[in-house]
């Protein structure tokens, strides 16, 4: 597993500058990739609570206790995201970004093609659910190593004062992803009962084969991050465990960017994953609509985040996401009136306003401020290890919790959920109020290293 692998016409120019054709294609390249692994993860979750609790455990078992499970196997693929997050971060900040993203890609298609083929509980019995969970931590594993490294790609292939947009880019891949996801599992949704259960649920999945080719193409076409070349040519690229430096060298930015991610992250999987099943039991719209309500949100999503990044480049990272964390606790309750009202635009809008608005305002700069935390040899790891871990706070158990708090003998349903959404934004807050501001870290990092290497000259 060798930066060698790199094909020669993939080489960066001398001294690991970078072209705007090489920007444009590592944007591109991020985006489209990443798409496609969040289309196979979101796929799941999207699916986890509409037909694996009738597929994929015995039919006579309580249909609660069926969806309860499926979103526990839900969490083993969030679970497994921190293990993949270290594990190609530690390749990839020794041996280059390029060749790990080409990996997770391949395995996160070959899942999806397996969940796509397998047989249900009926045909083999406790070996279904078994073999979804495995499939469940590769596909988490293969996550856990895309995130940091295409955020990477984009970011380290623009110039300082664009990273946050350009991290942003990457960062859409999500939304980008739970769009085609949605719409495709929404479309087949609309099939018969039985022939949705049957094979309509399938399609979905065996289709991120020509999406996963497309991703690989662009990956083996585009140039390796020129910030890593730089750092390789300097000799500041270790041999050693790139975690442990991590532990050792960054503790406290660790901690605070794990923090600063469960927030949104949150509601991220609590809309994408639990709401739509929770609107369809109150009976106000039907598992379609609420498929295409949430669809018609994510896809202002994706571009909610890059305008959010874009103000971070503007203002810093810091002010955007407190001023995020700010919104989010003011629009939680209303957002839950709405999806409570039974009323069927009110809950269009309440979609509306938790993905572009809510899940945005904090989650747009994550990126950048992620990544401006770590130095080159150490950022594929540090970004994995903080992300990743925030996501199992974060969004992991979001589906769990969320359906804990609403039967909680207190009456409250999902205010239980508001409160707890607030108490999460309140923590991710003040790991943001606490961590240094990072924009412009790059060049002021330069400029240190320049004025030193000046002063020991003289």
């Amino acid at each position: 597993m060798s930066s060698n692998l790199s094909t020669p016409a993939a080489v960066p120019p001398a001294h690991g500058e970078t072209t705007e054709k090489d920007s444009r294609r590592a944007l591109v390249s991020s985006f489209l990739g990443s798409t496609v692994e969040y289309y196979d993860f979101l796929l799941y979750a999207a699916a986890a609570g509409l037909v694996f609790p009738k597929l994929f455990f015995s039919s006579e078992m309580d249909p609660a206790l069926g969806t309860m499970l499926s979103f526990v196997i839900l969490l083993a693929g969030y679970v497994s995201r921190p293990i993949g997050g270290i594990l190609f971060g530690h390749f990839g900040d020794k041996f280059g970004r390029k060749n790990m993203l080409f990996i997770t890609l391949m395995m996160m298609g070959v899942v999806s093609i397996c969940i796509g083929l397998m047989p249900t509980y009926a045909a083999i019995g406790v070996a279904a659910p078994l073999i979804l969970v495995l499939l469940r931590v590769i596909q988490g594993l293969a996550v856990g190593g895309e995130w940091a490294g295409a955020t990477l790609m984009a970011a380290e292939h623009v110039k300082e004062k664009n990273r946050g947009f350009a991290a942003s880019i990457a960062v859409t891949g999500g939304p980008t992803g739970s769009v085609l996801a949605t719409l495709v599992l929404g479309l087949f949704a609309g099939l018969p009962e039985e022939a949705f259960l049957s094979w309509g649920w399938r399609i979905p999945f065996l289709m991120s084969a020509a999406l996963v080719v497309i991703g690989l193409y662009l990956r083996y076409r585009v140039t390796e991050s020129p910030d890593f070349v730089k750092a390789r040519e300097a000799g500041e690229v270790h041999t050693g465990v790139p975690i442990m430096r991590v532990l050792r060298k960054y503790p406290l930015s660790s901690l605070y960017g794990i923090l600063a991610a469960a927030g949104p992250l949150f509601m991220q999987a609590l809309l994408a994953v639990f709401m739509v099943p929770y609107v369809v039991s109150t009976g106000a719209v039907d598992r379609q609509t609420a498929l295409m309500m949430l669809t018609a949100s994510s896809f202002v999503h994706i571009f909610a985040i890059p305008f959010f990044a874009w103000l971070s480049d503007k203002f810093g990272r810091r002010p955007v996401m407190l001023a995020g964390a700010a919104v989010s606790v003011a629009l939680v309750f209303p957002m839950f009136a709405m999806f409570n009202s039974g009323s069927y635009w009110l809950i269009a809008l309440a979609f509306m306003v938790g993905n572009p608005i809510i899940q945005a305002s904090m989650y747009g700069p994550i990126g950048a401020f992620l990544a401006e935390k770590f130095e080159t040899q150490d950022r594929y790891t540090g970004v994995s290890l903080t992300f990743q871990v925030g996501s199992v706070l974060g969004a992991g158990t979001a589906p769990l919790l969320a359906t804990w708090l609403v039967g909680l003998e207190n009456g409250a349903g999902t205010s239980n959920i508001a409160w707890y959404f607030i108490g999460l934004i309140a923590v991710s807050a003040l790991a943001v109020y606490l961590s240094k501001e990072t924009r412009g870290r790059a060049d002021r990092d330069r400029t240190a290293r320049e004025d030193a290497a000046a002063a020991n000259a003289v």
